[in-house]
């Protein structure tokens, strides 16, 4: 059996030229895992657009409103980080109904991952840091709904996931980690349920002892029916906004880690990418590929 990659060619939106998200990282990601066979035979699964009804579970509704017509407003626009378009929109509801789709494949078959997701700084009433809709809130809720009792969120950006943190706070079924560099953005956190924020300049021994201090006490202690997995790759010593140390070699460990230990005790995992950011496009999404080559390795 294949590893389930849930993955659009639509995950790459339009930006005005020379912005400095590197949105051509998800194209160029889901190359890559072609070229590997990494995607298997089969290729990849294909999500559907969020509906509005979806949407709204996590966000105010008029703010999803804002987003479905173009109308978001310029201030709340550039708060997110680029205008909200319409294939930026469409991008935002494929993105957030592909972690809905892994997380229902993994709670099936133990685990998947999306080529996208992690867009854990949009909060209820609008987006912010390079994040319109958040796609785990969704997806946690939705969860939820289809009877799953308890959900763990491992964040492990190297931004803190506020809006994850803020969305899902009223949710007693449902336990928010982050571990994330303490003097990085966002500025002002929305404390979760156990924030670990880790000095400049952390590299890969400190980084992999702090977690393996957390993460599987924190799990043995709330044995969640999911883990909805962040695996965002800012926290490498390249990534331009991330601060950390972390190797190509400590990137790939902490996945194996994660998906480990919620793989050893029979716990499906759902894993998005998460933040990264450089201009070498190529060696960025070779990054981010760490992730899915792990996740296979636990078929």
């Amino acid at each position: 059996m294949s590893l389930s990659i849930v993955h659009h060619e639509a995950f790459v939106a339009a930006l005005p030229a020379n912005h400095r998200f590197p949105m051509n990282k998800y194209g160029r990601l889901a190359e890559i895992l072609r070229d590997e066979g990494v995607a298997g035979p089969q290729g990849f699964t294909a999500p559907t657009e969020a509906p509005a009804s979806w949407l709204r579970l996590a966000h105010d509704a008029s703010y999803v409103d804002q987003v479905l017509s173009g109308t978001v407003p310029r201030p709340l626009e550039r708060e997110i980080g680029f205008p909200v378009e319409e294939t930026i929109a469409r991008r935002a509801r494929l993105s957030t109904g592909a972690t809905v789709l892994a997380a229902r494949i993994a709670a099936d078959r133990g685990i998947a991952c999306t080529t996208a997701g992690g867009s854990h700084h949009a909060r209820r009433a609008g987006g912010a840091g390079f994040c319109v809709f958040n796609d785990v809130a969704v997806a946690a809720r939705l969860m939820a709904a289809d009877g799953v009792g308890s959900a763990l969120v491992v964040d492990l950006d190297v931004h803190q996931g506020d809006g994850t943190a803020e969305i899902l706070a009223d949710m007693p079924g449902v336990f928010t980690f982050s571990m994330h560099g303490e003097r990085n953005y966002p500025v002002r956190k929305v404390a979760g349920d156990l924030d670990v924020g880790l000095a400049d300049g952390t590299g890969d021994d400190a980084y992999l002892e702090t977690l393996a201090d957390a993460l599987p006490p924190l799990i043995d202690r709330l044995s969640p029916e999911i883990v909805f997995y962040n695996a965002g790759v800012d926290p490498h010593r390249d990534d331009r906004l991330g601060r950390l140390s972390l190797s190509d070699r400590g990137l790939a460990e902490r996945d194996k880690r994660v998906i480990g230990t919620c793989r050893d005790r029979g716990i499906p995992v759902a894993c998005v990418v998460g933040g990264g950011y450089s201009a070498d496009i190529d060696a960025l999404a070779r990054r981010h590929a760490i992730l899915h080559r792990t996740a296979a390795a636990f078929l």
